[in-house]
């Protein structure tokens, strides 16, 4: 110390860098072995002299000083001094050779573990001003990645303690134990503590492999030295290095770099499992690993961390990692078997983590799922030779009862996401593969259990969630009786691909199973419906468009087409009306009667007709025929259609297609008879409707019927919105007679050689209100452009070519949306919408904001907006159990965003109408609880674009307020109100 106190004396009193380094030469000398000739030709005399004549100690007494040094209070007193005053005054004007002898050499040749205690506290010191703090820290930086890095410190403190821990006769006291846990503390808050310009190696990824690797690896050796050492107390001396590799490995964890941890520590393990495996054998049996030294260390790196937070971080990243490797399944078993398998024999909580959490809780792909089932539940490795002779353990038994009954329950498939109910029915599916009969018989009500599942599985309206019915049932059927399997899906295949496209590595997100907003729906059979509605309707997803004006374009016949078809059927039933006894060359040919049935069928003429041959289950052909003719004949628009569209409505309801189609064609009778009922909501919309929202409701009808009219009203609303492009040539020509002149015609005066004047007609219109003339001029002398036209008139002349767009759709929308409106939360016989029928009810609401969509920007819109909104912000439908039904409010809540003008929201803020922004404030808000907690991945990322298109809405709003503000001046009314106006919810721009 006394040397210590006259190096600090000599550093303070200084002048130049000759007497800094003779002063930490003369300390050095005693610690170290110091090339004093190196360092004595950097400095000038008399310090030359004096460094030189400096006696060199023997390696008996450097060791003696070396002891006192640096664990007692010297080496901090010293590291203070060539960390502050030496560093920010005279570091850079010593020689980097002597720099390296004398003054890194009380780091990189000191203790690692009293070098850490000294230079990773400084860090977070401040030293004066900005300069000289970065210089300090920048020394630090250096010294620790010379020390730790490239000289191996971690290496050296696992040599450390082992060798510590052998003078202690192998005991481990609270004191030792403490001191090793602020070691690894320390070692692992380097790159947190580090500044933001220190260098690569100390970021948290660079420096934390290094850590990983050195501490792995001497760790390794440290247990095969142990092991060879026959007189010392293995266990002993290795309980200080077990200690410092979990807490390290737990702190690394914690810290989030899991995913370095473990890709520093799969090579390692893969490694030694190549080891353990002799030249003349392919597979490992458990004997082989145990007999290699080697393994007592990986039999106790995963039970030496202590944690159990980071135990499970580091096995689920360790699982992932494995999968993206594509290892394969034996070899991720023995990986495994060689972690894990001592800390699942003597630790309760980590059977608990893969059985219960890792099976129920998390999410893998489809690999690691088989991974985790063969080492904790199964408890033998893959494609074993005795893998069908061994007997299942009651830990396999009650793991399946578990996963069952988890399964089965509704509110499992309510409450959890779609990939997690993929990844528990995979579960269930691999250990009904790997179960007798027998085995199966000696469970308790797995059977009722498994019934259950499937029952309320095929309930769903989800595809993906029907899929997982059927693959369950008949795997559970092939148990049962192999010889009968039980297919519940015509796409079922022998092989059953547990996957369900959502748990492959390469998959982050689950697919979508919907369809899109724009797409034609397609007819489905009776038995679907009576399951999900139609197959098109896997589930809800909405395809939102970004242009605001426009609405879908939806596919139909135009004006001209249903004349055309009128005309057509009215020349066949001409023809089919003709006197078989007319005159022409046709009539001379012999009759064919060799179809007799085929020849008198004749087509219907009358709509009166149609409907009683709908009504005739007696009569299948003519039910058929009916079917064939509804929609030709609706759609020609004939006089009796007014009198007859509710009876023709009723009678399409009621038909049962499955009796009079052909086996097979079922499919298609529905799509004739969905298609008549469309052409009767498009041609006569208001008897039509009056008939169907009646039908709804009513107790005579189930909920493929029900599911039917609301199907045909959401394809009847897309025809009538049609957004169709009209495209107008002016016609030129000279309206106006030369003899009947009139004052609007323009004079006849203008330059030399323009042509006469002519009236063209008026762009977007058959009828103008207005009259519009131009001539052609000449050009200018000198110029060069040709000229153009000029138009004289009322109005501004526009292009040639013109657009236009027509929508029906909003004189009906009333029509449409009210009646079904009333009445849906009622339970009535046969009604029970939300509850039971949540399909109908997903369907019903999912029909409502295509109807908003439809009338996008019009009047309609803004009145019809707010019984919408107050039927989807109601608890029952808003909070529904049912994704299906949420998917369908998120939908209709963006309809709404998207149907109001932003003008009418600003109207209603200056008026103090409170409806419409207060339901606009509950979207966003509902939106962000969606988004944020929902397990449903389609409703979150339907909710995110719900809260995109609500602050588009805002900023459109703030516009409209903006550009009423600057007219306030003209309109003291209006400014008042103005003054005031603050924009609801405009935290979302």
């Amino acid at each position: 110390m006394d040397k210590v106190a006259e190096a600090a004396d000599a550093v303070a009193a200084a002048s130049t860098a000759g007497e800094v380094v003779r002063a930490i030469h003369a300390v050095a000398v005693l610690l170290f072995p110091v090339d004093s000739a190196t360092v004595a030709g950097t400095v000038d005399e008399p310090f030359r002299s004096q460094i030189t004549s400096v006696v060199s100690l023997t390696h008996d007494e450097r060791e003696s000083w070396r002891r006192a040094f640096y664990h007692g209070p010297a080496f901090p007193t010293m590291s203070k001094i060539l960390l502050g005053n030496i560093a920010l005054k005279w570091l850079r004007q010593i020689c980097s050779s002597t720099r390296k002898e004398i003054y890194d050499s009380f780091f990189v040749r000191g203790p690692p573990t009293e070098v850490i205690q000294a230079l990773v506290p400084a860090l977070s010191q401040n030293e004066g001003s900005k300069e000289d703090h970065n210089i300090f820290c920048l020394n630090i930086e250096r010294i620790l990645v010379l020390c730790l890095i490239e000289n191996k410190g971690v290496c050296q403190i696992v040599e450390e303690f082992t060798f510590s821990n052998k003078q202690d006769d192998g005991i481990l006291n609270p004191e030792k134990s403490t001191f090793i846990s602020r070691v690894a503390q320390l070692l692992a808050s380097i790159p947190d503590k580090a500044t933001t310009g220190a260098v690569s190696a100390l970021t948290s990824s660079s420096f934390f492999k290094s850590v990983v690797s050195q501490l792995l690896v001497r760790a390794e050796e440290a247990v095969i030295e142990s092991s060879a050492d026959k007189d010392g107390n293995e266990q002993g001396v290795l309980s200080p290095v077990f200690l410092f590799v979990g807490q390290v490995l737990s702190r690394i964890s914690r810290r989030g770099s899991t995913g370095v941890l473990v890709a520093e520590l799969i090579p390692m393990i893969r490694n030694h499992l190549q080891r353990c495996v002799a030249s003349d054998r392919k597979t490992i049996i458990p004997d082989m690993v145990k007999n290699v030294s080697q393994s007592r260390f990986w039999f106790n790196v995963v039970e030496s961390l202590r944690d159990q937070h980071s135990i499970e971080r580091l096995t689920e990243e360790m699982l992932r990692q494995l999968a993206s490797q594509h290892i394969s399944d034996e070899e991720a078993y023995w990986i495994l078997w060689t972690l894990f398998n001592q800390s699942i024999m003597h630790m309760t909580v980590m059977r608990a983590m893969f059985i219960d959490k890792f099976l129920l809780w998390k999410t893998f792909p489809l690999c690691c799922l088989r991974w985790i089932l063969h080492y904790a539940v199964f408890e033998f490795p893959p494609n074993s030779v005795m893998e069908t002779q061994i007997q299942k353990t009651s830990n396999f038994i009650v793991t399946v009862q578990t996963l069952v009954s988890v399964w089965s329950k509704k509110e499992f498939v309510q409450s959890y996401s779609v990939e997690q109910q993929a990844y528990v029915t995979a579960a269930i599916g691999l250990c009904l593969e790997n179960m007798s009969k027998r085995e199966l018989e000696m469970t308790k009500d797995v059977l009722n259990c498994i019934l259950q599942g499937v029952t309320c599985r095929l309930e769903s309206p989800i595809d993906l969630v029907r899929k997982m019915a059927s693959a369950v049932a008949l795997t559970f059927s092939k148990i049962v009786d192999p010889k009968n399997p039980l297919y519940l899906d015509d796409d079922c295949s022998e092989n059953v691909d547990w996957e369900f496209g959502v748990l492959s590595p390469k998959r982050t997100k689950a697919p979508s199973h919907d369809v899109e907003l724009g797409s034609k729906s397609k007819p489905c059979s009776r038995e679907n419906r009576r399951h999900a509605g139609e197959k098109k309707a896997k589930a809800i997803r909405h395809d939102i468009s970004d242009n605001r004006v426009k609405i879908v374009e939806i596919k139909s016949l135009d004006s001209d087409e249903m004349s055309g078809a009128a005309t057509n059927l009215g020349e066949h039933c001409d023809e089919e009306s003709m006197d078989i006894d007319a005159s022409s060359d046709s009539s001379l040919e012999p009759y064919d009667l060799s179809d007799d049935d085929t020849d008198l069928q004749k087509n219907f003429t009358h709509l009166s007709d149609l409907a009683a041959a709908l009504r005739k289950p007696d009569d299948l052909n003519g039910v058929e025929r009916a079917l064939s003719s509804a929609e030709k004949l609706v759609r020609a628009s004939p006089d009796e259609l007014r009198h007859n569209s509710g009876d023709l409505v009723q009678a399409l309801v009621h038909v049962r297609c499955s009796d009079a189609a052909t086996e097979g064609e079922e499919d298609s009778a529905e799509e004739k008879r969905q298609k008549a009922l469309v052409a009767l909501l498009v041609t006569n919309p208001f008897e039509s409707l009056d008939v169907l929202t009646k039908l709804l409701y009513s107790s005579s009808v189930d909920i493929s019927q029900r599911i039917l009219v609301i199907d045909v009203m959401t394809e009847a609303a897309r025809e009538l919105a049609e957004t169709k492009i009209i495209n107008k040539q002016q016609r030129y020509g000279n309206l106006i007679s030369d003899t009947s002149p009139s004052w609007l015609v323009p004079s006849d005066r203008g330059p030399l050689g323009a042509s006469p004047w002519r009236e063209v007609s008026e762009p977007g219109s058959l009828l103008s209100w207005s009259h519009r003339y131009e001539r052609e001029v000449p050009s200018r002398s000198g110029q060069v452009k040709s000229g153009k036209s000029r138009k004289w008139g009322l109005r501004k002349a526009k292009d040639l070519q013109v657009e236009g767009s027509k929508n029906k759709f909003p004189l009906y929308a009333a029509a449409f949306m009210l009646p079904v409106m009333q009445g849906y939360d009622k339970r009535r016989h046969g009604v029970d919408l939300l509850n039971r029928d949540f399909v109908v009810l997903g369907k019903l609401i999912y029909m409502l904001g295509v109807c908003m969509k439809c009338m996008a920007m019009h009047p309609e819109a803004s009145a019809l907006a707010p019984a919408l909104l107050d039927m989807i912000r109601s608890r029952e439908v808003s909070q529904h159990a049912e994704a299906y039904v949420r998917r369908s409010v998120l939908f209709a809540a963006s309809c709404i965003l998207i149907a109001l003008h932003p003008s009418y929201v600003a109207s209603t803020l200056i008026e103090g109408n409170q409806d419409i922004s207060t339901g606009l404030e509950w979207i966003r808000t509902w939106a962000l609880q969606i988004a944020e907690a929902d397990p449903d991945t389609e409703c979150t990322s339907m909710a995110m674009n719900c809260l995109r298109l609500h602050s588009e809405m805002v900023l459109q709003t703030s516009r409209s307020l903006e550009s009423a503000e600057h007219s306030k001046a003209g309109s003291r009314a209006l400014s008042s109100k103005l003054d005031n106006i603050i924009i609801p919810f405009a935290n979302m721009m």
